[in-house]
């Protein structure tokens, strides 16, 4: 892989990290969420990757698409299929004939390592990115 490819990699590794951070906060700030408009508590939404052939860069200016690179992409954001949490609480205005209301099913430690897991692989990706553009520049330097 060219130095370009590995820029269109980490790239679009960078953005889709970013988006899966997104979808990990939204789901924390929904942890308590037990009334949506769909009806129901929130449900927990996960991020489905998925690698992506894509055209380089350098071809894609030249007006050519014979080549492709790897990238990283979501595919899907999807709601988790887990069961709600049940808690007795008969005086919640959500709370059903048996007084039990249903919260998501969203585990705050969970959630806290699926974004580690996204800060962690974003921070690996920006590295790479400035290891690229380094190397990059020297060539230019050489050059000169």
């Amino acid at each position: 892989m060219n130095l370009f490819g590995m820029l269109e990699l980490s790239g679009s590794a960078l953005g889709a990290e970013r988006q899966r951070a997104e979808v990990v906060a939204s789901n924390m700030a929904n942890a308590q969420t037990t009334r949506t408009p769909a009806g129901g508590p929130y449900r927990r939404q996960l991020v489905v990757f998925q690698s992506q052939r894509a055209p380089r860069f350098s071809l894609a200016l030249a007006g050519l698409h014979r080549e492709t690179s790897s990238a990283v992409r979501i595919a899907a954001v999807v709601p988790d299929q887990r069961p709600s949490v049940l808690r007795f609480e008969p005086g919640h205005p959500d709370a059903n004939a048996q007084g039990y209301v249903a919260y998501p099913q969203v585990d705050p430690i969970e959630e806290m390592t699926d974004l580690l897991g996204a800060v962690r692989a974003y921070e690996l990706n920006a590295s790479a990115v400035q290891a690229t553009k380094n190397m990059i520049q020297q060539s230019l330097d050489l050059l000169r």
